[in-house]
């Protein structure tokens, strides 16, 4: 792989040792994927943040970095969610214990100076990178939308190197970076009209399919920003989707070369609505609703007030998004709206990160399919999914 002479100097480590130890990580992912050398990039989206995945193990290592002075960002950096709601932990029942550990992390990365807001949707916060840039982003879903809605390119970094990738402003150019790889292989044709979680099924649905392809959808209606976020964070949890197509909508869908795409897959509306049932695995009502996966818009908060003005909650709901979001919210009155009715909008976490199973729920309620999808391997409780009416036990 050809290294530039100054990229050659910051794997010698005469720019410091946390700057050779992070091109140690980008140069042998460029070697194992055989790219030819290295490309600047624009911004990162780092994860790898709850101290329920990482553990100890991973504390020890952000630590041991963030002391070096010299283990500087040298792009907008962003944060993915956390394993708590770094200021209201103890009220929604966190752990001391959990929640020390977990500041700790946080802490850490904000030495590096990467942005500590705690967010899997960082294009609703201000990282919102420019058609054809190169990123170095982890988070699945974030990657996805980056990649189609943006038409930025990324590849599916680990925290690890999306770390790396920070520090050196700088990842190996292959896989997505390069333009033969963002082309199509399946068309999906949707043979109905979708709305609601309809977005999340079709994804759940042509993840399954297509693995790791590159999907080009064929849409009855125009979607919203919203739903596309739904779309690609189930993409990315039922299959590994980074980049996906839609006719007349994203950016690169006259790039894509759908006429030489080998296979084609038919969605009905029967197939849509199987997946409820596929995704539930009881019939038991919430005791908990989690919405926000990935993290709410203003627009997805001000829908959950307009549903909960005047009413009273029988349900636990916690309402997930960043810090922005929530600020921007309660000076709108939504935080007071959902508030009176009984639910929280919790920030700097989600129910997939979060450590909820040390709590006293038992079925938490979805309107996600990622969410609903991981829930039971991840947390161990029961999962409910459905659109969000459906879901609320309302007073």
């Amino acid at each position: 792989m050809h290294l530039t002479r100054q990229e050659e100097k910051m794997c010698q480590g005469e720019y410091g040792e946390s700057i050779r130890k992070s091109m140690e990580i980008i140069v042998a992912l460029g070697d194992i994927y055989q790219a030819q050398g290295l490309v600047n990039i624009t911004s990162a989206q780092v994860s790898g943040v709850s101290y329920k995945t990482i553990g100890d193990a991973g504390l020890e290592y952000l630590e041991e970095i963030a002391s070096d002075s010299k283990a500087k960002t040298r792009v907008p950096s962003t944060l993915n969610p956390a394993g708590i709601d770094l200021e209201n932990w103890e009220k929604l029942g966190f752990s001391a214990e959990f929640s020390h550990h977990q500041q700790r992390i946080v802490e850490a990365y904000g030495k590096m100076d990467v942005m500590t807001t705690c967010t899997c949707t960082p294009y609703l916060i201000g990282n919102v990178p420019l058609k054809g840039s190169h990123i170095a982003w982890s988070e699945s879903s974030a990657v996805a939308y980056a990649n189609s809605i943006l038409g930025a390119r990324t590849n599916r970094e680990g925290g690890p190197s999306a770390l790396a990738a920070a520090i050196c402003g700088k990842t190996a150019c292959y896989g997505y970076h390069l333009s033969q790889n963002r082309l199509t292989d399946l068309i999906v044709e949707v043979d109905c009209d979708l709305k609601g979680i309809d977005y999340d099924s079709l994804g759940y649905l042509v993840g399954k399919t297509v693995k790791e392809g590159r999907p080009y959808f064929k849409l009855k209606n125009r979607p919203i920003s919203d739903n596309l976020k739904g779309l690609g964070a189930a993409l990315a949890s039922s299959g590994a989707v980074a980049l996906y197509h839609i006719e007349r909508i994203t950016p690169e869908y006259q790039d894509a070369a759908p006429e030489e795409a080998e296979d084609k897959l038919i969605i009905d509306r029967e197939e849509l609505d199987s997946v409820k049932k596929e995704l539930s695995t009881t019939t038991d009502t919430p005791d908990l609703i989690c919405l926000g996966c990935p993290h709410a818009s203003l627009e997805e908060i001000r829908y959950v007030a307009e549903i909960l003005e005047n009413k009273t909650l029988k349900n636990d709901l916690w309402l997930c998004t960043s810090i922005n979001m929530k600020h921007a919210a309660a000076r709108m009155g939504y935080t007071q709206t959902i508030e009176e009715a009984g639910g929280k909008l919790v920030f700097d976490t989600c129910m997939v990160v979060a450590p909820i199973e040390e709590l006293d729920y038992k079925v938490i309620g979805v309107n996600s399919a990622k969410a609903a999808n991981y829930v039971p391997n991840l947390c161990g409780l029961e999962v409910v999914y459905d659109d969000l009416p459906s879901l609320l036990n309302l007073k």
